[in-house]
């Protein structure tokens, strides 16, 4: 059944219009009033629907039921995500989004080859919330990954919160699989450098403001590799 992202007030009974990106979509599919839909908007639910009726640029549906199910992890996982070259960021965010990862967070490190204006910066943030609304209507997420402005590293370091971070580090003493198999599951943040990886300085900077330092093994993964594989492994720990 097709689902789609509908940022409005769903309530069982009521026809709403739906945005036209939507529209599109159903008429790019060619749907006929009727047609069974699945939307969300956010709230943790989706929504049994039905078209009621649909052009090139406007559709509406009817809601009929309200379906009980929140696909979110037990525990909220962040990815402060250094800024990688080209295309790399919509792969990563596509994927973060599948794995179940709550926020992400774009990362201005020394070594980001990619360097974004303010201008470059909103245009950059509206792709990728459409990257993230694609991703939650194909693996049935019925809440949105939160996407942060980018940030200056040593901003975000500077910032508290109740999230346990851990810097994925070559240089690390302990592997995250060692850690993870001893601790409960809990909110996190994974910190992923750049292409080079963060500095040293950059470092001693994170674990002075509170930071773990953990490895993903023996190999030198790449940035677009590295918290995907962390995500994954701690979800299969965490038996999620």
């Amino acid at each position: 059944m097709p689902r789609f992202y509908c940022p409005l007030p769903l309530l069982a009974g009521a026809t709403v219009d739906l945005p036209e990106t939507v529209a599109h979509h159903v008429h790019v599919l060619r749907l006929q009033p009727g047609d069974p839909l699945t939307l969300f908007n956010g709230d943790g639910h989706a929504y049994q629907a039905a078209l009621v009726a649909q052009d090139k640029r406007r559709a509406s549906a009817r809601v009929q039921a309200v379906l009980a199910a929140d696909l979110e992890l037990p525990y909220a996982i962040t990815i402060a995500q250094a800024l990688p070259e080209a295309s790399k960021m919509d792969w990563i965010v596509e994927k973060a989004v599948e794995l179940g990862v709550a926020a992400i967070v774009p990362l201005a490190a020394q070594r980001c080859v990619v360097r974004l204006s303010a201008e470059r910066a909103e245009k950059k943030m509206l792709h990728w919330q459409g990257i993230i609304v694609a991703a939650a209507e194909q693996c049935g997420r019925n809440r949105l990954t939160r996407l942060a402005p980018p940030a200056a590293f040593q901003d975000w370091t500077n910032q508290h919160d109740l999230h346990r971070r851990i810097l994925l580090s070559p240089r690390a003493s302990q592997s995250l699989s060692s850690w993870a198999k001893h601790q409960p599951p809990q909110a996190i943040s994974l910190m992923i450098g750049p292409e080079g990886g963060f500095t040293e300085q950059e470092e001693e900077i994170a674990l002075a403001r509170g930071a773990l330092a953990l490895g993903m093994g023996t190999r030198i993964l790449r940035t677009e590799t590295a918290a995907l594989a962390a995500v994954a492994g701690l979800n299969a720990l965490w038996q999620n």
